[in-house]
């Protein structure tokens, strides 16, 4: 114990004593200056120099730009971007889903090919559907007038320059003619196949945009309508189109003329299919295709 309080007391004195540090000329050995110290003394201030230089180049990192150049340190800019992105690629992703459903319902259309999961669509739905993107009108003198110049069938588009006229969705029928085979969902006949004469001009059952006016081999001249209701009508093995991809146009407008083309016709008609969220439905159940 002794011994050890000894230790203890010589360290002490060792830590504590104080020491000369004297510099002087090597030349001529003139003192220049001198410096009293110890060991306590050089520790504590390598000390304190440590805390200094630490709190110091913390406080560089911490608020300047450097910090951005630490491996693996996100600053708020580049968090508000990742969040940003974030968001925006969730928005695109579901963009995408969107139009991939919608386009599948168009390969649907073309090919025909579907699973059913629900019922066809009732009349009372769709025109439910119509009624609330749709603004109907009172008949009207100039309405009148075009229904019965449009009845005759007339190969030319009808004259929409007055103000106060306005088609409404489902107005008129595409063609007006016996039918040769009608809806059949159970033999996958989604349509009505309507005989007409030779080159008879087909017409758009409502205002809307063409999504599709292409040739296929199997069923000729097609051109497809989106209308603003969210229906698809589809008419087929038309002899020649009167409208691109793309086009506006509006309800009773010539879009096509009937013809018998494509490995499936079987004589001159048009294949008329109605289309509702993926799923046909018969168009018999909305027209009047009889003359």
């Amino acid at each position: 114990m002794a011994k050890q309080e000894t230790k203890t007391k010589h360290f002490l004195r060792k830590l504590f004593s104080s020491y000369r540090m004297v510099i002087i000329n090597e030349e001529t050995f003139e003192e220049k200056s001198q410096l009293r110290i110890s060991r306590f003394s050089v520790f504590f201030g390598g000390f304190l120099f440590l805390v200094l230089f630490c709190t110091g180049f913390f406080m560089m990192i911490s608020y300047t730009s450097l910090k951005e150049y630490i491996p693996g340190y996100d600053s708020s800019e580049l968090r508000q971007k990742a969040i940003q992105n974030l968001f925006t690629t969730d928005s695109l992703i579901t963009l995408y889903n969107q139009n991939i459903q919608y386009l599948n319902s168009v390969r649907a259309v073309i090919s025909e090919d579907i699973s059913f999961q629900d019922e066809e669509l009732s009349n009372d739905q769709l025109l439910n559907s119509l009624e609330q993107n749709t603004n109907f009108v009172s008949p009207i003198l100039e309405d009148s007038l075009l229904r019965a110049f449009v009845a005759n069938e007339d190969k030319y588009n009808p004259n929409n320059n007055s103000g106060s006229l306005e088609l409404n969705a489902l107005l008129l029928p595409p063609a007006k003619g016996p039918i040769s085979q009608a809806f059949n969902k159970e033999e996958a006949h989604y349509a009505v196949d309507i005989v007409l004469g030779e080159n008879t001009p087909i017409k758009a059952i409502a205002d809307g945009t063409v999504i599709f006016a292409e040739w296929t081999v199997q069923t000729g001249f097609v051109i497809i309508l989106e209308h603003p209701s969210g229906f698809l009508s589809v008419y087929k093995h038309n002899s020649a189109l009167s409208k691109s991809q793309g086009d506006s146009v509006i309800g009773g407008e010539v879009i096509a003329s009937a013809g018998n083309t494509g490995e499936y016709s079987t004589g001159f008609h048009l294949h008329f299919e109605l289309w509702m969220d993926g799923y046909p439905l018969n168009p018999s159940n909305f027209f009047n295709f009889s003359d």
